[in-house]
């Protein structure tokens, strides 16, 4: 079986639905977005959020099928991006090296952009498949930049992870 490939295309209203659908709990919903958003998650929601002029969202497609499978995001600031909200919504997707297909992706636009210096990014710190996807990519664990999220009775900590564009260079010159 040939592993699954991925492209990148525009996130919009058409795609609310589905995005919407792989968020099932409010736990999925935290580990996907962070506090911005309540469960559930809703079209006006997704609609506010993407109103940002900084933010570019991306429908993560199976190249060979054209269904989409996932979701991913992008923001610009002054000098860098912070990559996130990526989800492979079909639960049989994951665990097969989408994830960084999708991170090596993001990398690529968001630096590609004039003046993006460093990419950053929250995770969880249990999330340990996502730690391992983004040190894969070249992220390295900013230790004096972590946060705490409430989600029910329990507190969840995420920490910041970053790289820097000389450092991505070196990696796309191997």
């Amino acid at each position: 079986m040939t592993a699954t490939k991925i492209k990148l295309e525009s996130f919009g209203p058409e795609n609310y639905a589905s995005l919407i659908s792989w968020v099932e709990s409010e736990e999925a919903l935290m580990q996907f977005a962070g506090p911005l958003f309540k469960f559930p998650l809703t079209a006006e929601q997704l609609h506010v959020s993407l109103s940002d002029k900084n933010r570019i969202a991306y429908r993560v497609v199976d190249s060979k099928t054209g269904l989409g499978i996932g979701h991913a995001e992008i923001y610009l600031s002054e000098g860098s991006a912070k990559i996130g909200r990526i989800l492979i919504g079909d639960k049989e997707q994951r665990g097969n090296g989408l994830g960084k297909q999708v991170v090596d992706r993001l990398l690529d636009i968001a630096f590609n952009k004039p003046g993006i210096l460093y990419v950053e990014l929250n995770v969880f710190a249990w999330n340990l498949g996502a730690l391992m996807c983004y040190q894969k990519a070249g992220f390295t664990i900013n230790p004096d930049k972590t946060y705490e999220r409430k989600i029910k009775d329990k507190t969840w900590t995420a920490v910041n992870m970053s790289l820097y564009k000389a450092k991505y260079e070196k990696i796309k010159a191997n």
